[in-house]
C-alpha cells in the first residue's frame, strides 16, 4: 500500500474590492512538509473576473500571481521570502492578509501523491 503524506492546501483568490469581500478563486497552493514540496497552479479568467470589478487591472493581478509562483518556488525573484525554507514560504504565502490576492485559511489532509492532489483540489476548487 503507498505511503500517505500529510500535505497542508490553501485556495488562492482574487477580492477586487476587499471592503465588498467578494472573491473569485483563481488557485490552489499545496506543501507537503514530508516530501518537502510546495507547489502553487493558478489560472484567471478574464471574462469571469470582469463581472466582478469591469475596473480591475488583469496586468496587476497577472503579476502579483506570478511573484507568488516565483516564492513558491523559491527562485531569486521570489526575493526574500523566495529565500525561506519551504515551510516558511508557505506560512508567509498563506498569512491573512487584505489586499487583492488572498488565500483561503489552511487545509490538512493525507495523499499519496501531492502533484496528483494539487491537480485535483485545482479542478474541485477553480475549474
Amino acid at each position: 500500500m503507498p505511503e500517505k503524506h500529510l500535505f497542508e492546501y490553501a485556495v488562492i483568490r482574487v477580492v477586487p474590492r476587499v471592503e465588498r469581500e467578494e472573491f473569485m478563486n483563481v488557485g490552489v497552493i499545496l506543501y507537503c512538509s514530508s516530501l518537502n514540496f510546495l507547489r502553487v497552479k493558478t489560472r484567471l479568467d478574464e471574462t469571469r473576473l470582469s463581472a466582478f470589478s469591469p475596473a480591475i487591472d488583469f496586468t496587476e493581478v497577472q503579476h502579483y500571481l506570478r511573484a507568488l509562483e516565483q516564492v513558491c518556488q523559491g527562485r531569486k525573484e521570489g526575493g526574500t521570502i523566495g529565500a525561506l525554507p519551504v515551510s516558511s514560504r508557505f506560512r508567509w504565502l498563506t498569512a491573512t492578509r487584505s489586499t487583492v490576492i488572498q488565500a483561503s485559511k489552511v487545509h490538512a489532509g493525507f495523499c499519496e501523491d501531492p502533484d496528483l492532489t494539487l491537480a485535483a483540489l485545482f479542478n474541485q476548487q477553480v475549474s
